[in-house]
């Protein structure tokens, strides 16, 4: 019942699966792992054959991840929306993962995402987990560029928005634009749990990458867009200044280009950085945590601390978003995309800048709020 990676088909393991098996097919560097084929949903786990797999690679922590049909697809991302577990050790933490990834189809954010059509089939990846020093997410585009986010530690961070990244702007020519962010937090393994640790001060604006290794990692992101035939989102990690592909799947929506300065000398005025498209104006909703959910409304701006995947289906409700950390590339700004809401991320202090119920005027496509 057991598919190595490297044998995933989009038929059997979603395309999640099968692009890094095309990736490893071509000597990409992919973590090893094995899937449990979406066919398998519901049927009695291969549970000797997860543990034989385990002992053959040194019962190494296991990334256990969803393949859904819907995930990873040219029409739709499903950026988020189901569930993956990081640093799991043990073939019991294995089997339990398992399970909560196939629950995750029936969890809020994905329900909402899918928009009232049936839960998709999804197979899941067990694949070894790299421990990263630094993490990220490439887009690519037609014209051979490739736009980098990265901060310390694990991916999630980054993917979930709650850490404002680095940006690295590779161009066809290998030119590099950087801009370094504060970068506060970082997410680490740490024994048998993940840990979200405060960055020491002299870290926190210090560059994640080197140039030399930005242009490396936009080469790697162009052949892998060879290889896919169309530009990708791509999640990464570096060990030891090893890199890893975690992950690719078409784009969407093309991300605004870099934030323009805009008229600081107005106090109304705040600045961040292009999210999503386009305008929306409507009374702000600041929203800390799901006890907040049920007070926004349709055509409210909301105001947050960062684009959680879990609020997706506030995005379905809202007329824009507004967050205080957070990359263009998270989960949630992709899908804020998708759902064609303008978002303007790493506002400083925004939850205490604009109060609920204040008339707010955002524009996602130069980073700029009015209130």
């Amino acid at each position: 019942m057991l598919v190595p990676l490297a044998d995933a088909t989009p038929d059997r393991c979603s395309p999640k699966a099968a692009t890094l098996a095309t990736l490893l097919q071509a000597g990409l560097p992919v973590p090893e792992g094995v899937v449990i084929p979406s066919d398998a949903a519901g049927a009695e786990l291969p549970v000797d054959g997860i543990s034989r797999w385990l002992a053959s690679v040194g019962d190494p922590p296991v990334a256990v991840r969803s393949s859904a049909a819907n995930e990873d697809t040219a029409l739709a991302s499903a950026a988020g929306q189901h569930d993956s577990f990081l640093g799991v050790q043990g073939i019991a933490a294995v089997v339990d993962a398992v399970h909560a990834c196939w629950a995750s189809v029936w969890s809020p954010r994905a329900t909402a995402y899918r928009d009232g059509s049936e839960p998709p089939a999804m197979a899941v990846i067990i694949q070894r987990h790299v421990d990263a020093d630094v993490s990220g997410v490439m887009f690519t585009d037609t014209n051979g560029s490739t736009l980098i986010e990265s901060s310390w530690g694990l991916g999630p961070s980054i993917v979930e928005g709650r850490v404002t990244p680095d940006r690295y702007q590779v161009t066809a020519g290998g030119t590099v634009t950087r801009t370094i962010a504060d970068k506060l937090t970082s997410l680490d393994r740490r024994g048998l749990s993940l840990t979200i640790r405060q960055v020491p001060t002299p870290q926190r604006r210090t560059p994640t990458l080197t140039d030399t290794t930005a242009a490396q990692l936009a080469a790697l992101a162009q052949s892998v867009t060879r290889l896919l035939g169309r530009p990708q989102d791509i999640e990464w990690s570096l060990t030891a200044d090893t890199p890893w592909l975690l992950q690719s799947r078409p784009i969407t929506a093309q991300p605004p280009p870099a934030p323009l300065t805009g008229d600081r000398g107005s106090n109304r005025l705040l600045t961040g950085i292009p999210g999503s498209h386009g305008t929306a104006t409507g009374p702000a909703k600041v929203v800390r945590g799901p006890a907040d959910f049920p007070q926004v409304r349709p055509g409210d701006i909301l105001i947050c601390p960062h684009t959680d995947p879990a609020w997706t289906p506030l995005l379905s409700i809202a007329a824009g978003v507004i967050t205080e950390q957070g990359g263009i590339l998270s989960h949630a700004a992709i899908v804020a995309r998708e759902q064609g809401i303008p978002a303007v991320l790493a506002v400083p202090a925004a939850t205490t800048q604009i109060p609920t119920n204040t008339p707010t005027t955002l524009n996602g496509t130069t980073g700029t709020v009015r209130i």
